[in-house]
């Protein structure tokens, strides 16, 4: 029987419920305490998932510093992740759990990459799509060359590229078994001051990567309704489309169109993918899993992209990898006037979430 592990749990919206989940239904694992700032979420969290109220902390490092956690789920918005994660890390927990985007520019993942690495601590990512028994298939189809040499891949999504949209691009560098990317092209539309999660998003963006042996991804981002995270991977003897949890796929072999079926109960939307990533992470912590598929490089990559992404349309330029710019390359054109703000008014498109008279977690 493998240990008990005490997991912490920071901020209790929508996504630490799936954390909240995946924590419970594991096994191995137990929620032991939770932390944010209103307290009236921390006792509707708590009556949901079993936290006694004598571990509920509206102080996220009083709670690390007292309850001798081993993971450490950071759910906050999204410009918390950096700071949240630092802290976490030292206080030395086997494995944090991060959620996507990775952090809100290159320097900010580095320093929790560095953070990590410094107190022996495991840093995974919530790109949890990677479990998903449609996404794995895909990659087994690309890798053992079911439809030929890819040469080129296209994914789209109804939402802005660092909210749904880091998992098109996770999803091009998961099937392509993580080959690192060579440049990218992106072009951003910003007429509006919008926010979501309490920093500046673009209205709707595109993107081209490279990535080498004349490959090449392309990235949309609200400019397709049909996909909630799609694709369509076209390869030299044959294709394949995924939406969400669902494949098909074509090859010289297949006789027409095949569907896939996934493997697992869709038990919600995200199915049993939260709890297979904590059972991933156990098996990390515990040394049975040593290219655990949410660690924090892969989480870094997608990031770097959508940052170029950005850095592209404030240079007017083909951005070559390594990204040097370590700044949100989108703060800095829009700062700098490079991409204005045309029709004034800032938003947050995610502020119905917060409670009370807040209308953002963020001072504007």
């Amino acid at each position: 029987m493998s240990a008990q592990y005490r997991v912490g749990v920071i901020a209790s919206g929508r996504i630490a419920r799936e954390h909240g989940r995946g924590w419970t239904e594991c096994k191995n694992t137990e929620i032991v305490a939770i932390a944010d700032s209103h307290p009236q979420a921390l006792i509707e969290y708590g009556r949901d998932f079993d936290v006694p109220a004598e571990h509920h902390y509206l102080d996220y490092r009083e709670m690390m510093d007292k309850e001798n956690l081993d993971i450490v789920s950071v759910c906050s918005w999204d410009p918390m992740h950096a700071e949240m994660t630092i802290a976490a890390a030292a206080r030395k927990p086997k494995a944090i759990l991060c959620e996507k985007p990775m952090a809100m520019s290159l320097g900010e993942a580095d320093a929790m990459m560095t953070a990590c690495e410094r107190n022996g601590v495991k840093l995974a990512i919530g790109h949890q799509r990677r479990f998903y028994s449609a996404w794995t298939e895909a990659k087994r189809l690309v890798q053992e060359g079911e439809i030929g040499r890819p040469v080129r891949i296209w994914s789209a999504t109804r939402s802005g590229m660092m909210n749904t949209g880091t998992h098109c691009i996770d999803f091009q560098q998961y099937i392509l078994n993580n080959q690192p990317a060579r440049w990218v092209m992106g072009a951003v539309e910003r007429q509006t001051d919008k926010h979501i999660f309490g920093h500046r998003v673009e209205d709707r963006c595109v993107g081209i990567i490279g990535y080498g042996d004349d490959l090449e991804g392309v990235i949309e981002n609200e400019m397709n309704a049909r996909y909630e995270v799609g694709a369509c991977v076209y390869g030299t003897d044959g294709m394949l489309e995924v939406n969400d949890n669902r494949l098909r796929y074509m090859t010289t072999k297949s006789n027409g169109w095949q569907t896939f079926q996934p493997t697992e109960k869709i038990l919600t939307g995200y199915g049993t993918a939260h709890v297979d990533q904590a059972y991933g992470i156990v098996n990390w912590i515990e040394g049975k899993e040593e290219d655990y598929r949410g660690q924090a490089k892969y989480g870094r990559a997608a990031l770097e992209i959508m940052m170029s992404v950005y850095e592209s349309a404030r240079c007017h330029e083909r951005v070559n990898l390594p990204l040097l710019t370590r700044a949100n390359p989108l703060d800095v054109a829009v700062e700098t006037g490079v991409i204005p703000v045309t029709r004034p008014g800032w938003y947050d498109e995610r502020a119905m979430l917060v409670r009370g008279e807040g209308m953002s977690w963020v001072k504007k």
